[in-house]
């Protein structure tokens, strides 16, 4: 898992870095005024090398350790090498851009973290292996009921905006996952639809 350990210790460590430098988090992250007026466009990719905290940083970094090699086989097997690579930094912009654009005008906005993207390596992953068991917070569920769950959950808070994080993100994130993977590989629904009616609950 070359590119997904990559992308994990260079997220680690900007994170740490700006956690240090409170100017650098300011330059990186998510300030939907400073793309719309100063054009500032890379902060829709370094938005997502930045975390609120340790525990922000570990949840989505655990997470796309134990889903990423998967997807980096598939994607290196389809488009090259760099393929993984491209996927999840897209991933990180296309999951920003609703909220860009939501809060395009918003001086109080701000938004961190790679859960956009690391909701698409999930949700790509789930749709090749629907029945694989995954762990939320140490209770194991099969993959596709946690994507359900999820969905409702994400697509719920987002209309109640009631807290602070960007379930925006989270819920793009998704289906820009499942969208591009499906383009890569247009097998992947027939695949999917066969395994999710012989549900085998395997690890």
């Amino acid at each position: 898992m070359p590119i997904t350990l990559a992308i994990i210790v260079l997220t680690v460590a900007v994170s740490l870095l700006a956690w240090s430098r409170p100017p650098l988090l300011e330059r990186l992250i998510l300030w939907p005024p400073a793309i719309t007026r100063g054009r500032e466009y890379w902060r829709l990719l370094t938005s997502g090398l930045i975390h609120a905290d340790l525990a922000h940083l570990a949840f989505n970094m655990i997470t796309l350790y134990f889903f990423g090699g998967a997807m980096e086989r598939f994607y290196s097997l389809r488009i090259g090498a760099p393929g993984f690579a491209l996927f999840y930094a897209v991933g990180l912009v296309v999951s920003s851009l609703p909220s860009w654009w939501r809060h395009r005008q918003d001086a109080g906005y701000r938004s961190l973290g790679a859960s956009g993207a690391v909701s698409a390596v999930l949700f790509a992953f789930i749709l090749l292996q629907p029945w694989a068991m995954i762990f939320v917070f140490f209770v194991p569920m099969p993959a596709i009921v946690y994507a359900a769950l999820y969905l409702a959950y994400t697509i719920y808070m987002d209309r109640r905006r009631s807290d602070h994080i960007n379930h925006s993100a989270h819920l793009w994130g998704a289906v820009y996952g499942m969208v591009v993977t499906i383009l890569i590989e247009p097998r992947v629904p027939a695949v999917f639809l066969q395994r999710l009616m012989q549900p085998s609950f395997g690890i």
